[in-house]
Parts: structure tokens; C-alpha cells; sequence
């Protein structure tokens, strides 16, 4: 049974992989028409699950309902999945966004590296 299981699971590895590789151009596209400013990018490059929108907002100079009405819509296109916590939901990215060739400006990453 072990055996089993453990070929399906290498098979769906499989899978995932070739499914990632023939779709990562049209993400790219998708991300790119989606956060097209550096704001946005910020956002979404923050949005790891573990902070909350009115941390994201501070980092990112906007109020947490800004943040909050962009992973709604981020949601919708399934670019981010939601995250339980004790007071309610946060979203975590579902992309890297270096890993399509967006750079995330350098005093926004000094400010996360300081700030973790």
C-alpha cells in the first residue's frame, strides 16, 4: 500500500511541476496587469499570511481598508488564499513575485528585513 502511495505522489508531483511550468507565462501577464503599481506590488509582496492588513498599510502607506479591498479582489482572481486567525481572515500570495521578474523596490525590503 506504502509502495502505492507513494507513486501517486510522485506522479502528482509530476504533474504539478509540468502544470507550473506551461502556465507561468500567462501568471506573469496576470500579475503584471494586476499590480501595476509599486503599491500594489508592496502589498501583495507583504501579504504572507502572517501580517495583517494594517501592518501591510503602514508599510505600504495606505489604511488597512485599502488593503483589505485589494485581497478581496486579489481573491477573486486567486492570486492569494485565505488565512484563519483569531480575529478573522489574512491572505497569503500564491506567487513570488521575483520568481516572474518583478523587482520589489530596495526601501521596501530594507523596511520588511528590519521589521521581521
Amino acid at each position: 500500500m506504502n509502495n502505492n502511495r507513494d507513486e501517486i505522489a510522485e506522479l502528482l508531483r509530476e504533474i504539478l511541476k509540468w502544470i507550473r511550468f506551461s502556465s507561468i507565462g500567462e501568471v506573469r501577464t496576470v500579475l503584471m496587469s494586476i499590480l501595476d503599481t509599486e503599491q500594489k506590488r508592496t502589498i501583495y509582496h507583504l501579504s504572507n499570511g502572517e501580517r495583517g492588513s494594517v501592518e501591510i498599510g503602514k508599510h505600504a502607506g495606505v489604511s488597512h481598508a485599502t488593503v483589505t479591498r485589494y485581497w478581496d479582489s486579489w481573491r477573486r482572481l486567486s492570486i492569494v488564499e485565505p488565512v484563519r486567525v483569531r480575529g478573522g481572515l489574512r491572505y497569503r500570495k500564491l506567487f513570488e513575485l521575483e520568481d516572474f521578474g518583478f523587482s520589489i523596490s530596495t526601501v521596501e525590503q530594507d523596511k520588511v528585513m528590519k521589521d521581521e
